[in-house]
């Protein structure tokens, strides 16, 4: 087995037995490595230990790697980072799932690429649960406004949600992020919009999946602890 396939086995054992811990189900939180900055190489010893789809942070970086290895049966690929409106026509062109939605025009421009394409996405809300300046998603408080006005884009597909918590060592400061999101998914829920879902929770990485999950993640983006650090 090589080193790859070990970390990504090793990762799948960590995320079951988080699971396990809170009384989940055993399969219920998918493991989305992240890819971003590594070549197609990896993703390649990725996906013979089992992964299918994968995370990229940049518009062009990913297409590049679609194009690589394009005819390779089930693999997707997920754009999880800021998105400005000019790469639209890129993500509507390869991408399966957009997990960095926080804007009305990137929404409206993705959704006309989409529509000349002939093509559908599933796209996650990011929320920024820290409050912090740097980081992109909107306040929790603006997130049932914002998937209102979603509903027009018939090429958008609202599955869930998306956050990156504070990058902290205190657990409880980390924990309460992930419960801010999860609280705004159950607002959303309870007054949901036709044709869209919210049973998604993109959140943890590396550092915290396993407090996410018993936080209610559904989706963790694991990228260092699968391909090593990185430059």
């Amino acid at each position: 087995m090589d080193e790859i396939a070990a970390r990504v086995q090793a990762i799948r054992a960590r995320i079951d037995a988080a699971c396990a811990a809170v009384g989940r189900p055993v399969g219920s939180v998918e493991l989305l490595p992240v890819s971003k900055t590594r070549p197609a190489s990896a993703v390649r010893d990725a996906y013979a230990a089992g992964c299918r789809r994968f995370g990229e942070n940049k518009a062009q970086e990913a297409q590049a790697k679609a194009l690589e290895l394009a005819g390779t049966p089930g693999l997707e690929w997920v754009m999880i980072g800021h998105l400005q409106s000019n790469k639209a026509k890129l993500v509507a062109e390869f991408a399966s799932e957009f997990q960095s939605l926080d804007s009305l025009p990137l929404a409206a421009e993705l959704d006309r690429r989409l529509q000349a394409a002939g093509r559908r996405l599933d796209v996650l809300i990011q929320v920024n649960s820290s409050g912090e300046d740097s980081k992109f998603g909107l306040p929790p408080a603006e997130v049932q406004g914002f998937a209102s006005t979603l509903a027009p884009f018939d090429a958008l597909r609202v599955r869930g949600l998306m956050t990156l918590a504070l990058p902290s060592p205190d657990a409880r400061q980390v924990a309460a992020c992930f419960d801010r999101v999860r609280q705004v998914q159950r607002d959303l829920q309870d007054r949901s919009t036709p044709g869209q879902s919210y049973d998604e929770l993109s959140m943890g990485m590396s550092g915290d999946f396993e407090l996410a999950i018993a936080h209610g993640a559904t989706v963790v983006r694991i990228g260092t602890a699968i391909f090593g650090p990185r430059d």
